[in-house]
């Protein structure tokens, strides 16, 4: 009789396991799709990022007010922004979709993925034509081509996918009903570009409704589950035919992957961050002859002139480095993502991304004084939406907390105080800060500085914070005067925002 195994041999076991399957592959002529998914997150998040880039460098010189129409020009620039965002990240839904059902990939394969990231490379560009000649339609109609070729080389991969079976997950592989599979794949990758198509369409004679259309691209999936509910309301629901019973346990209209959201999420908040530095690196170099002729040859009396940029650099940075640790704290506990929350997810990335913009708003104030009011407003409604959605994702987890959050940060968790304090903490300094503007404008710019430099401090003391504020709660609980006895325990009605009892 064998004794028990040890760690040794479960090892080797999962060594001999690993390698059994990596001879399979290569007999097959295969591989693992790991590393060409993380390439394709990180690309697609630094796509969707230096959107951003054609915003920031709007340019506004030193002789101009933040009027009117510098203001319409720059909202109108930040809506085709945050649209064009959105759609980045609904191709990349589409992209995790498609790799749910394959499940290997050969040289093919990754070829048509490169030729799929190679077009979306190009998006960033035929945006900057969007927003730099917005009367003329050829930058809507590219921007739609680039999408339908995206939507192209996606059917392509799932026609070679299903025309080879061997490289599809084993769930679909073993399946009675691939051609049904098959069908309703090609119905998720196929019905955004069909609606760009429309779209470029629309944009040769009356491109309003090609800008709608894109709107719709992304909001297709949940105007889809709407109209069901409603049509499920109004006629009753019926069960789904017994053949499509295997393919829709699958469950293509699920959540995405948790690992993929917090993949494509850290890209996000990286390339953000780096876009800071580079703003620092290309605008912030002293020229060697202002240095000799206006600061006789002293660097150290050139780079203090840039004293502000740096200040609005490091506060920027302190922002974005938050805000992602915030959303690391809350995903360290989502036990899984649902679909509401993948959707405030993409929104506040989409407000993360626009960082840079905010950054660039609070480096001007040096050099155009009398603009900072508005330029700090701006700054402070970018920052509260980034965060707020933050903590509406949590609050989306709460309404599902059985399944979506760990025990701990649910509803009298030990951490669902701390928690709670920690992504209601940017919403409300933001917030805050914008009040007080409006207040007292005349210190706008000391203000937003106070509110950059006292966060991160708060957010080091915000344990023994919350431990106060908690400590202080139960002890006014215990002063109030006994209450009559009822039916149920007093425990039963402990609130639900305070700790359970050790």
């Amino acid at each position: 009789m064998s004794g028990p195994q040890t760690p040794e041999h479960t090892l080797d076991a999962q060594g001999d396991s690993s390698l059994c399957r990596k001879d399979e592959d290569i007999r097959e002529g295969t591989q693992s799709s790991h590393r060409m998914l993380g390439f394709s997150d990180a690309l697609l998040s630094i796509i969707a990022t230096v959107m951003i880039l054609p915003v920031t460098h709007t340019e506004i010189s030193p002789e101009q007010q933040f009027d009117k129409s510098i203001q319409r020009l720059l909202a109108t620039r930040i809506a085709v922004y945050l649209m064009t965002f959105l759609i980045v990240t609904v191709a990349w839904a589409a992209h995790t979709r498609l790799f749910q059902v394959v499940g290997k990939i050969d040289d093919t394969l990754a070829l048509l993925n490169l030729a799929c990231m190679m077009t979306i490379t190009l998006l960033p560009y035929t945006f900057s034509l969007m927003v730099t000649f917005p009367d003329v339609p050829l930058g809507i109609f590219l921007f739609c081509v680039c999408v339908i070729a995206i939507g192209v080389v996606q059917a392509l991969i799932v026609g070679y996918a299903f025309h080879f079976p061997h490289l599809l997950s084993p769930q679909i592989r073993c399946s009675a009903h691939r051609a049904l599979s098959r069908r309703h794949i090609l119905h998720l990758v196929l019905r955004g570009p069909v609606l760009c198509f429309l779209a470029a369409i629309f944009s040769l004679f009356f491109f309003p409704v090609s800008y709608l259309l894109m709107v719709t691209v992304i909001f297709l999936p949940y105007i889809s589950k709407a109209t069901s509910w409603c049509k499920d309301r109004l006629v009753g629901h019926r069960d789904p035919p017994a053949h499509s019973a295997e393919v829709f346990s699958f469950d293509l209209h699920e959540p995405l992957s948790k690992e993929r959201v917090e993949a494509f999420s850290d890209g996000v908040y990286a390339i953000v961050a780096t876009l800071l530095i580079l703003d620092i690196c290309e605008d912030n170099v002293p020229d060697p002859k202002a240095v000799k002729e206006q600061f006789r040859g002293s660097l150290v009396a050139a780079l203090g002139a840039y004293g502000p940029h740096f200040l609005a650099y490091f506060g920027s940075f302190a922002t974005v480095g938050l805000l992602w640790f915030a959303h690391h704290s809350l995903f360290l506990h989502v036990r899984k993502a649902t679909q509401a929350m993948g959707l405030l997810n993409t929104l506040s990335l989409a407000f993360v991304g626009g960082l840079p913009l905010a950054y660039q708003q609070t480096a001007a104030f040096a050099r155009q004084p009398r603009d900072e009011l508005e330029r700090v407003r701006l700054s402070c409604a970018i920052v509260f939406f980034a965060s707020i959605f933050q903590f509406a994702i949590w609050t989306a987890a709460l309404l599902r907390q059985a399944e979506t959050l760990q025990p701990a940060v649910r509803f009298g968790g030990q951490e669902h105080a701390f928690m709670f304090a920690k992504l209601a903490l940017y919403p409300c300094a933001s917030l805050l800060a914008f009040a007080a503007t409006c207040l007292l404008s005349r210190f706008s710019t000391a203000i937003f500085h106070v509110m950059q430099i006292a966060v991160p401090f708060a957010f080091l003391l915000l344990r023994l914070l919350v431990r106060l504020a908690l400590a202080s709660l139960h002890g006014l609980r215990h002063l109030r005067p006994a209450q009559p006895l009822r039916s149920q325990a007093p425990e039963e009605a402990q609130s639900q925002l305070l700790p359970s009892s050790c």
